[in-house]
């Protein structure tokens, strides 16, 4: 008599997978299932995928999820993998979804400003697309030019222009959404307004893949403005930079772009792209208006900034909006001889030179090093804290008093009346601060809401809530 032999649900998954899909759109190697591993964050908890898939089509999600689901394997989807909170990180036992290759603008209506994209969309090549016709698609995270919509979906990306036209949130109309019995749903409309029932889009959005797979989405897209004025404002100090913000506000000026730089964040420029900010002053305060309007909204901008002790570059026009560009790139890469952690919190605008404040007291409390950079506009701040390497590795105290300016800094943020992430997400990283904001009844709600959508846990799970 044989003796029957059983085929684990893994390996069960796998084999159906590569059954259905083409060759090329399933992978088990070695490179690639370590690759596709993690995204950006730091690594809490490293698992290896079962296998890593490449979706070309609706189809293939639909076919992707049913398979994991009838195998009760968990499914961790993916973009350009460009998250830094860990969103995007394998969990153990689970499929890599990767969506990259479902990048096709599949209409794009001018006369209603509209545009219908698949999930693997570069936010630039949507740019790029729109701007012929004079629009623009609005949220432009700093890594813009790899990362894609679908992520910005999962994650609600911000950016540079988050001051005047909103996170991605307000820029998506509808979304066509896999969930996780295999079923597609079309949630929200093709109209700028619309209120018919539960807002489903708006729940979508940000969710970071944990209650179904966007597999398109349809944004809102805004005029390419016509004018756009640059002004770089250097101080002498961080916190005259921060109170620089709030005298533009009461200036009632709405700037599209207010970032903010400190000392530190002007000595890496100067040190990756050989520039001299930090002779020019030991913070910097980038602002950009535009529209008809951008060039008496500047005038206004200059005269209060000059008036709290800004010097305003003399420079041409094209100068800052340069520095503009060196800021899409300042919060830097890790190096061999420093252990790094970028941070991601938001304050009411009105604490946010007291918030600068308390972060460079924290530095010198714990004998950590700090820069920041901010989107300003809106109270988003990044700061970046530090320690030395000694030798191949860390000292174990250095990473204790790494580990309690990070907790001080989202301690003090929260006390202000912030949060512990204005734009990159909960992910793995920051769940372990998450009861801090949130109170145990609307954690309590927010799983029974992963359980209605999810109910076996298989999307991304121990992930975002």
């Amino acid at each position: 008599m044989t003796e029957a032999t059983t085929t684990a649900p893994g390996d069960a998954a796998c084999a159906e997978l590569n059954g259905i899909l083409k060759a090329g759109q399933v992978s088990q190697d070695a490179p690639v299932l370590k690759t596709y591993a993690v995204d950006q964050a730091p690594v809490m908890d490293y698992h290896q995928p079962l296998a890593v898939v490449w979706a070309e089509s609706v189809a293939d999600v639909q076919a992707v999820v049913t398979i994991c689901a009838a195998h009760a394997i968990p499914v961790v989807t993916r973009g350009a993998g460009t998250g830094v909170s860990g969103g995007a990180h394998a969990t153990a036992g689970c499929v890599v979804l990767s969506l990259e290759r479902m990048n096709c603008i599949l209409d794009l209506n001018a006369v209603d400003e509209t545009a219908v994209v698949e999930p693997g969309v570069i936010n630039a090549a949507l740019n790029d697309a729109a701007a012929p016709h004079g629009l623009m698609y609005a949220p432009d995270p700093a890594s813009f030019r790899w990362s894609t919509i679908g992520g910005n979906v999962a994650t609600n990306a911000g950016g540079l222009r988050c001051a005047k036209y909103g996170v991605t949130r307000d820029s998506i109309l509808a979304l066509d959404v896999v969930l996780a019995d295999g079923s597609l749903i079309h949630t929200g409309h093709q109209t700028f307004k619309g209120v018919a029932g539960y807002d489903l889009t708006g729940l979508f959005v940000g969710s970071e893949g944990t209650l179904g797979v966007v597999v398109g989405v349809t944004v809102r897209l805004k005029y390419l403005p016509r004018e756009v004025q640059t002004i770089a404002a250097f101080y002498p100090t961080f916190r005259m930079a921060a109170a620089g913000v709030l005298a533009v506000g009461r200036a009632r000026v709405q700037p599209a772009i207010m970032e903010l730089l400190d000392g530190g964040s002007l000595a890496q420029l100067d040190e990756v792209h050989g520039s001299d900010l930090t002779s020019r002053g030991g913070s910097l305060l980038l602002i950009q208006t535009d529209g008809f309007g951008a060039m008496a909204e500047a005038d206004v901008v200059r005269s209060v900034l000059a008036a709290g002790g800004a010097s305003i570059t003399t420079a041409e026009n094209a100068e800052a909006e340069q520095l503009v560009e060196l800021r899409r790139n300042s919060r830097g890469v890790e190096v061999d001889d420093e252990y790094r952690v970028g941070e991601d919190v938001a304050v009411p605008r009105s604490r946010l030179v007291d918030y600068v404040e308390a972060l460079e007291m924290i530095a010198a409390d714990t004998g950590v090093s700090l820069k920041v950079v901010a989107h300003a506009g809106d109270g988003n701040l990044h700061p970046t804290f530090w320690v030395d390497r000694e030798g191949t590795g860390v000292d174990p105290e250095a990473l204790v008093r790494l580990q309690t300016a990070l907790d001080d800094s989202i301690r003090i943020a929260l006390e202000m009346g912030g949060t512990i992430t204005g734009e990159h997400g909960v992910g793995q990283f920051k769940l372990k601060w998450l009861g801090l904001e949130q109170s145990e009844p609307v954690r309590a709600l927010q799983h029974r809401i992963k359980d209605l959508f999810d109910p076996l846990g298989i999307l991304n799970p121990g992930k975002a809530i």
